[in-house]
């Protein structure tokens, strides 16, 4: 397995890390223990040492079922990250109670690396007025944490202000090929770098997409690798840079485990000609796009409330990938009825407005049709 010492914190971690979101499920929504320890089992004995789960995965489950899976491992072993879920902090009190809750559920004495989870300018605002921060350390020095970092959704600029607010031990953001200027961005990876903080990477595959993709697009990766899958180049693409500690991946079947195993334990930095066919492959799924919106918003607000942008954003996501899973769960939890396509009375204001003169109405029309037929 391949490792990456972290000199700033004396930490010697898998550059594979085991994201405990997406364990595999029973019939009734519970987490499928007997599979899923046999797939901490299998990361474990091959080198896996970083597992990472939150208060809010699997409905509250995941703490509870990841710490006693970890329990069957020796405590120095492996290193253990969940997340204080700010949302949940009213007043500073509250941080040391959820911290002990987690903990509990933990069956730990203390957490290895500790995150702020989903911090953006609001949440961050609050933490701030709060005193959260100063909680946090001196949580550090009753020895319940380790190390204390923050995970981020937000604008760079947000990034920046965050990063830059004080000497963090690590952050964790969302990075893959295609999202290289979305969130902190390749932008915010380079501040972090200058900063000496070291980063946790998160959707490295973006949620699936990158695993499986169009055909003539898988072509380009595998004529120059026939023998590795899909995924592998979205995991390379991100591993090679070296300030990266830990790349998460939220593995749900064994097939992920091991297909990831062989990438990490066989890891190969990409090379510069490598690097360009996935800048040649992104470009290509880019260009894959059923229209041109930009998502600036002139054509909003719409007189029936339609979410314009938000419509062609969740269209345009589907032709780029082609995964008709993912467009099946963003239509039905990333925009609401009201906001839909079909609610659109064809009366043009949108397009008058509209700075790339998009026949608007026609594609609303056309994407409900297209939508209705792959997903009945």
């Amino acid at each position: 397995m391949e490792t990456r010492t972290i000199k700033k914190l004396g930490v010697e971690t898998s550059l594979l890390g085991f994201g405990c979101m997406r364990f595999p499920t029973t019939k009734d929504g519970k987490i499928d223990e007997k599979t899923a320890l046999k797939m901490l089992d299998e990361a474990y004995e091959n080198g896996v040492n970083y597992f990472d789960t939150a208060y809010v995965y699997h409905n509250g489950e995941s703490e509870i079922f990841t710490g006693k899976a970890l329990d069957r491992y020796p405590r120095h072993t492996y290193y253990l990250a969940t997340k204080l879920p700010v949302w949940e902090v009213k007043r500073p009190e509250d941080v040391e109670r959820l911290l002990n809750e987690q903990l509990s559920k933990l069956h730990k004495d203390y957490i290895d690396f500790y995150l702020l989870h989903a911090l953006d300018e609001k949440r961050w605002d609050e933490m701030t007025k709060l005193g959260v921060l100063e909680i946090c350390e001196e949580m550090k020095k009753k020895g319940k944490i380790k190390y204390l970092g923050f995970s981020f959704h937000d604008e760079y600029s947000v990034f920046e202000k965050i990063l830059t607010a004080r000497d963090w031990d690590f952050c964790q953001i969302q990075l893959n090929y295609m999202d290289i200027d979305i969130q902190a961005g390749l932008k915010g990876y380079r501040l972090a770098e200058k900063r000496n903080v070291p980063m946790i990477i998160m959707e490295p595959v973006k949620g699936g997409n990158l695993a499986v993709l169009p055909d003539e697009i898988e072509k380009m990766f595998k004529k120059e690798r026939p023998n590795q899958s899909i995924a592998s180049w979205a995991l390379r693409w991100v591993a090679t840079k070296p300030n990266i500690m830990t790349v998460l991946s939220g593995m749900s079947n064994m097939e992920q485990i091991r297909d990831n195993l062989d990438t990490f334990t066989n890891f190969e930095p990409m090379n510069e000609k490598e690097n360009n066919i996935v800048m040649r492959a992104a470009a290509a799924i880019k260009s894959r796009v059923a229209n041109g919106c930009t998502g600036c918003g002139y054509c909003m607000p719409c007189p029936t409330g339609v979410n314009i942008p938000n419509n062609f954003r969740i269209w345009n996501q589907y032709h780029m990938y082609m995964n008709a899973g993912g467009l099946k769960w963003m239509w039905n939890n990333e925009i609401g009825d009201k906001e839909k396509a079909d609610k659109c009375i064809q009366c043009g204001k949108c397009e008058q407005v509209c700075p790339q003169k998009i026949p608007i109405r026609k594609d609303l029309e056309k994407m409900t049709k297209e939508i209705r037929s792959i997903l009945g």
